[in-house]
């Protein structure tokens, strides 16, 4: 397996994802309905030939002829012919390719670039397709080329400071920071700085270019700026609730009228008090203060304040019930940190590892619910294969498609921690939900050297729990004996540890099981 290739792969999916949505979701592409009068297609034929470099043109004539359509091609090839120095022909049926995520769209992306060298859309369309097919090397080439077309383009300087995230952590915060630097007035100079605070390692680094990002990219103006507000002050709560009072109270005045920023300074004041009374032993008081604070579903700081519930209780003498508590909410969002204070607390109560670990598992086991079964077709071998055909091993299962940006974001760090177990009874399993991408699918997996084991998903299978009503990617692990333990969850990298510790359950308790069952 070629490690630097898993390196390489998916490394600008979070710039994709925010920026140019190009994989929500695989219903994203809806088909337009065809035309079939001969007259109106003259028309529109008639249009591209008037002023053959006009996208608008190309576009309605696509969308009238229609993917599906056998003359499509055929027309393209002889305006081709017809128009040998236009390197727009090529590149508007190439883009509409491109948009459909169809792997028909490198030929013709590659033949306008050989047209015009300095065609920087094209050089960033063949970047995304070269995405798709798991060619990440020729990926960051095309993107460089896109780059070196127009400096002055802050997409793609941003694309390219982006790229060096895994490969070159040195280079790309000093690309990054130039990115910021160069493009003062623009959204991709403010997403630099985000993306430099979300990826960073160590809290220090996250607040540093966080309040680079407040200072020199008013929130008032740029979107991505008042975004990354929103993860500061989540790590504000944890690391300076004080501060994080502040910062609500100056973005609510900034905003003027904001209700969300006017609730997290109310939410934020109230933690602040409630940290204050834990440190007096008012543990009763601080309780029914941190009853009151409700932050958004997905903020950064819930399991903070389960945590802080649970040492509300510790002071209070409800040790037992701080112990509970936790065990429920790491049955629904694992995490060391959550498992340390629970075995802290278990050790409180006179318990030892194994049976923290014990308690753990019953309450894992009591939700479990087998999963629904599948049978679908290999992309790498030969026949089907079957959810049973697993049994006795952990399986780590994720939709995905190749078009899915998301997806291809989150294969380093599936890798990353499937490297570990390497040995073990562990199987890596991605179903292409897209059928009509199968053509990338087997060259995606040679490219990218992921070690996942390719299925093609059939349309309108029942998924029953093993869907939660997403496109992709969606994840779910399931145990040795076929039964659904976690799901929903997603992995970057900030929370590898976090899907590492779900598979280590998963494989100590099922060798526990059989142990059991030896004796």
């Amino acid at each position: 397996m070629n490690l630097n290739k898993i390196k390489l792969g998916g490394i600008l999916t979070l710039a994709i994802i925010f920026s140019i949505n190009i994989s929500k979701g695989f219903a994203q592409h809806t088909k337009s309905a065809t035309v079939t009068d001969k007259a109106e297609l003259a028309i529109l034929r008639a249009a591209v030939e008037k002023t053959p470099d006009s996208l608008k043109v190309h576009q309605a004539y696509i969308n009238a002829v229609g993917f599906e359509s056998t003359e499509l091609e055929k027309q393209y090839a002889q305006w081709m012919k017809k128009y040998p120095k236009s390197a727009a022909v090529p590149y508007a049926l190439g883009k509409a390719y491109e948009d459909q995520e169809s792997p028909k769209a490198k030929p013709y992306l590659l033949k306008a670039v050989e047209l015009n060298p300095k065609f920087t859309e094209a050089w960033g369309g063949l970047w995304i397709d070269a995405e798709r097919w798991g060619d990440f090397a020729a990926g960051r080439d095309y993107l460089a080329k896109a780059v070196a077309s127009d400096p002055s383009d802050p997409r793609f300087a941003f694309y390219y400071a982006y790229s060096f995230s895994e490969i070159d952590p040195a280079k790309y915060v000093a690309l990054s920071l130039a990115v910021a630097k160069k493009f003062p007035e623009h959204e991709r100079g403010a997403q630099a700085l985000y993306w430099l605070g979300a990826r960073s390692k160590n809290v220090e680094d996250k607040m540093k270019y966080f309040e680079l990002l407040r200072t020199s990219y008013s929130p008032a103006k740029f979107n991505w700026s008042s975004s990354g507000m929103s993860s500061y002050f989540n790590i504000l709560l944890s690391e300076n609730p004080q501060k994080a009072v502040e910062l609500a109270q100056e973005m609510k005045k900034d905003k003027k009228d904001d209700k969300e920023w006017t609730n997290l300074a109310v939410q934020a004041q109230n933690l602040v008090e409630a940290r204050k009374l834990m440190s007096q032993k008012k543990a009763n008081e601080a309780q029914a203060l941190l009853s009151q604070v409700k932050l958004p579903r997905y903020s950064g700081f819930n399991k903070e304040l389960l945590l802080l519930k649970a040492e509300a209780d510790h002071i209070a003498g409800k040790t037992s019930a701080a112990y509970d508590s936790l065990i429920v909410a790491f049955a629904k969002s694992p995490s060391p940190k959550l498992k340390s204070v629970i075995t802290t607390y278990g050790n409180e109560l006179g318990k030892n590892s194994g049976q923290v670990d014990a308690d753990i598992w019953k309450r894992l086991s009591a939700l479990a619910k087998p999963a629904t079964p599948f049978t679908l077709k290999q992309y790498l071998n030969t026949g089907n294969k079957s959810l049973a055909d697993y049994k006795g091993k952990v399986v780590l299962l994720t939709y995905w498609f190749p078009g899915c940006g998301p997806c291809r974001g989150e294969f380093p760090h599936f890798e990353n921690v499937v490297r570990k177990f390497k040995g073990q009874d562990l199987a890596y399993v991605g179903i292409n939900i897209a059928s009509e991408q199968n053509d990338y699918v087997v060259p995606f997996m040679k490219s990218s050297g992921y070690s996942f084991t390719p299925l093609e998903d059939v349309k309108g299978r029942e998924k029953g729990n093993l869907d939660n009503g997403r496109a992709a990617p969606v994840n779910f692990l399931i145990d040795q004996d076929g039964r659904l333990i976690f799901s929903n969850f997603r992995t970057d990298g900030d929370n590898e540890d976090e899907l590492e510790l779900m598979i280590n359950t998963l494989l100590s308790n099922g060798t526990k099981t059989a142990g059991n069952e030896n004796n």
